[in-house]
């Protein structure tokens, strides 16, 4: 069972916290993190790219000129493919990207990720991250005291966002937030450094503690 560090909004070390192997120790499964971060960026995806068949451009459907005897190649309709101004053949439409995989698969992304930050140290847990005032100078002291300045993503996992904290922080570039109860793989893959308040870290384990899953023959989980 790993043991992390708890600090103070100062960046002080205040005591530790046990975090269960079961949770975050699992043997990771990259195929399913793979799986799972396709799902995340394909349900993102609009879907509004839409071109036009021969039957929705304008133009006559006249016949441009008659069958034979005219020295021409015979046509049809000016909104032939082959015509500029004509229609797209075979054009991406309106569509949905949308699918969803297991949640149990899902559950095996998400730990398997955070398996991942624990073994390159790159999750760290706050006493608590609440702000009396809703000041940007506050949440930059913050991170330069936990030396976070130079990290490219910081994702904070609080059980609730606190309304003065996401107001101080969401003027900085790279940092992100997102409850416990909503993160996921993707999330998780994307951020250099995860960082758990206490309230946030207690929810996450409630959370995934309840079905947790265990890898089968397969090495695919269940």
């Amino acid at each position: 069972m790993a043991k992390l560090n708890i600090y103070s909004k100062e960046g002080k070390i205040i005591g530790e916290k046990e975090l269960p192997a079961e949770i975050f120790e699992i043997e990771p499964n990259k195929e399913v993190i793979y799986e799972a971060i396709k799902m995340y960026q394909a349900n993102k995806r609009q879907g509004t790219a839409n071109t036009k068949t021969r039957g929705k451009v304008e133009g006559s459907g006249r016949k441009p000129w008659k069958q034979k005897h005219t020295g021409r190649a015979r046509s049809g309709s000016i909104r032939s493919p082959i015509w500029v101004g004509g229609g797209t053949v075979f054009g991406p439409a309106t569509r949905s990207y949308y699918y969803r995989m297991p949640q149990k698969k899902l559950k095996l992304a998400l730990l398997s990720t955070m398996a991942y930050k624990l073994k390159e140290s790159k999750i760290l847990i706050l006493d608590e991250i609440e702000f009396a005032e809703p000041k940007t100078k506050l949440f930059c002291t913050l991170l330069q005291a936990m030396g976070l300045t130079s990290k490219k993503e910081i994702l904070f996992v609080p059980q609730k966002v606190n309304q003065n904290t996401y107001l101080a922080g969401r003027n900085i570039k790279n940092v992100n937030f997102k409850r416990a109860s909503d993160i996921n793989a993707l999330d998780v893959a994307k951020a250099d450094v995860v960082v758990f308040p206490l309230n946030g870290l207690e929810a996450f384990i409630e959370r995934v503690s309840l079905t947790s899953p265990s890898p089968d023959k397969s090495g695919i989980g269940v």
